[in-house]
């Protein structure tokens, strides 16, 4: 308990430094080096990030210990394969229902492609709040960052975590005890900001695949992380936001693309066209959820319109003010995100209050 409170002190003290720093650039021409100073993170010499400013990462709950309250949800980190260091961090509730498998839920954490881990105790945290309170069987994806590995190397290493997936429900190599507790025809993808757009663009991939016995049911896309060229008005009202500046997105987004791509690349920008556009009529059923005080929400609401446009089931909740990762600090917004999931792996979306239209 002590350990999670300094790490929780650690993030409040980290979230409060960046704040300061993009309030104080507001009214500025702004520079690379201003991004980076925001972001606590700087060029080493042989073209890789020093992330400077970091929240806490924390290791798996593996077993229970006597020696402290018992763990309501156990984790552990899996090597994916002998030939390949990616790994995901799985959880299971600590007492599974008897007789009964629990929905799955593929998670891929945010940090705008740049920053974080599967590890960092938000993220961590949010998923053992999953694993509880859905419940669910857990897999969060420890995906390549950029700019050592540029898009789509976090897209590849979502895949290939699906696939460790199909392997698991199909026995290939041996299951894990805990996996026994996954229901593998109640799959759900479910990103926030950067791993909302993960999300996105690996529920797409999956689509060429025959993932047999898996069955994604749907895709859950928390104030997903895209991006343009032209602005909207969200983003225009909101440019000086003290979570999301509008400059140190473009900085972000010239970090995670690849060289010669503009935010117009489908990688930014889902409605420009490219390659996926013939598979968006395949997707199963989408939730997006967003905030009107969070200036990406603009771009949540033209995906959701373009998905309807293409026949694609699709269920919003956008909520009045908030800020970007509003469930990671406060508990009421994080459970009526947790009471939306359970709706959707219910197989209905019974109370929810969903609104669509453009933010003026």
């Amino acid at each position: 308990m002590a350990k999670l409170l300094a790490n929780q002190i650690l993030l409040i003290i980290f979230l409060i430094v960046a704040s300061q720093q993009w309030q104080h650039a507001q009214s500025q021409t702004h520079t690379w080096q201003e991004a980076f100073k925001a972001l606590g993170i700087a060029w080493n010499r042989d073209g890789t990030l020093n992330r400077t400013i970091q929240i806490p990462m924390v290791d798996p709950t593996p077993y229970e210990d006597s020696a402290t309250p018992s763990p309501t949800v156990l984790s552990q980190d899996i090597q994916l394969s002998s030939k390949s260091k990616a790994t995901v961090r799985l959880y299971v509730p600590a007492n599974p229902p008897k007789n009964k498998t629990l929905p799955l839920v593929v998670y891929l954490h945010g940090g705008d492609f740049v920053l974080f881990s599967a590890s960092t105790v938000i993220f961590h945290n949010f998923c053992n709040d999953i694993a509880e309170f859905f419940p669910a069987v857990v897999v969060s994806v420890e995906y390549r960052l950029a700019p050592e590995n540029k898009l789509p190397a976090a897209f590849d290493d979502a895949l290939n975590a699906i696939f460790w997936v199909q392997n698991q429900a199909k026995g290939v190599g041996g299951r894990d005890p805990w996996m026994e507790f996954a229901d593998f025809s109640r799959v759900f993808i479910l990103g926030s900001s950067a791993g909302a757009n993960i999300a996105y663009h690996v529920a797409l991939r999956a689509l060429d695949f025959d993932l047999r016995p898996l069955q994604i049911k749907g895709l859950l896309m928390n104030q997903a992380y895209f991006g343009g060229v032209q602005r909207t008005q969200s983003e225009i009202n909101l440019k000086d936001d003290p979570y999301v500046a509008l400059y140190v997105n473009d900085v972000l987004w010239s970090l995670a693309l690849p060289l010669n791509f503009n935010r117009d690349h489908e990688f930014c920008n889902p409605i420009s066209g490219g390659t996926y556009l013939g598979r968006v009529y395949r997707l199963p059923k989408v939730y997006i959820k967003g905030d009107y005080g969070d200036p990406l929400v603009d771009r949540s609401i033209l995906l959701g319109k373009f998905l309807q446009s293409c026949k694609v089931p699709v269920y919003y909740r956008f909520n009045t003010g908030g800020f970007h990762g509003i469930e990671l600090q406060n508990k009421s917004a994080a459970q009526q995100l947790y009471n939306d999931m359970r709706s959707v792996s219910g197989f209905f979306f019974f109370g929810l209050s969903f609104v669509l239209g453009v933010h003026d």
